[in-house]
Order: structure tokens, then sequence, then C-alpha cells
């Protein structure tokens, strides 16, 4: 096996190691029309079981945020009613300020036996920096903190 294909396994096994999914703005654009439909569908294949923990500066409460993925699903792909229930099952949302470390108190907390959590940066890139500082100074959560994925900055014009 080559290096890349080495490479490429490894990254694909330390990910399916993960035992919690967390995402931050996950009242944003990208959780609303990608996330939350790719959560579903693979939920339909039976290849997702993880608890799923939504991080973001909202105000809103948790039956806003099932009231939200409703209407994704709705508008992104159909909704599957069994998948629906099943994420909403495994949801747990933390309303709170990236820069504030009771949010990451509240992570820590929401995370329970979870020590291995894949960390999904849903968030402007001039965000990043301050949450991966954030978890990582985050006492309690800084030790099981190990992978965080963010999306390639957008380029150019909004697309609709």
């Amino acid at each position: 096996m080559d290096a890349q294909k080495s490479a490429s396994l490894t990254q694909f096994e330390t990910a399916a190691s993960s035992d919690a999914f967390v995402f931050f703005g996950a009242t944003g654009d990208l959780a609303y029309k990608q996330i939350f439909p790719a959560l579903q569908q693979m939920i339909l294949r039976d290849q997702f079981n993880l608890p799923i923990i939504g991080v973001a500066k909202s105000g809103w409460t948790i039956e806003q945020m099932k009231a939200r993925i409703r209407d994704s699903l709705t508008k992104n792909g159909g909704i599957d009613e069994n998948a629906y229930g099943r994420l909403v099952q495994l949801l747990q949302y933390i309303d709170g300020d990236y820069q504030d470390p009771k949010t990451f108190e509240m992570l820590h907390s929401a995370l329970g036996q979870a020590r291995s959590p894949l960390n999904y940066l849903a968030i402007p890139p001039d965000l990043f920096g301050a949450v991966v500082e954030a978890l990582g100074q985050s006492e309690k959560y800084a030790r099981h903190c190990r992978k965080a994925i963010w999306p390639k900055p957008r380029v150019g014009p909004e697309i609709e």
C-alpha cells in the first residue's frame, strides 16, 4: 500500500473511532443545507449512531432546533420520519458563546462518557481559531478533543 493510501486509511479509521459528533454553527446555513440532510442519510443507511451535540449562539431552545432540523430535511431532499426521529433522539443543543469558557464546560458535560468526539466547525473561518483555542484551553474538554474538521472556506460570491 502506498503512503497516500495508507494516510487516507488512517484518517478514515481516526474519524470512524469517534464516539460523539459535535458541530459548531448548529443554527447556521451550512447545517441547514448540508449537515442535517447528510446526518439523515447516514442514519437511513445505519452508518451513524453517535450522540450529536450542536453548538451555537442563537438564543434557541432544543424545540426550536428540532423544528429547524425538520424544516431543513423537508426542504433539502425530503424528510424520513423514522430517521428524523432517530436524529433528534441523538441530538443535544448547547446555546453558548464560542468565547465563553462556560460554553465548553456545558459541552464537556453534554459529552458524558464520550472520550473521542469529532468536532466539525460549520462556522465562519474567522471563528476557527477562537473555537480551536477554546477547545484546547478547556481543562476538562482538552484531554479528549483531538479531532477537528472544517469545511473548505468559500471563495468568491455566495451561491444560492
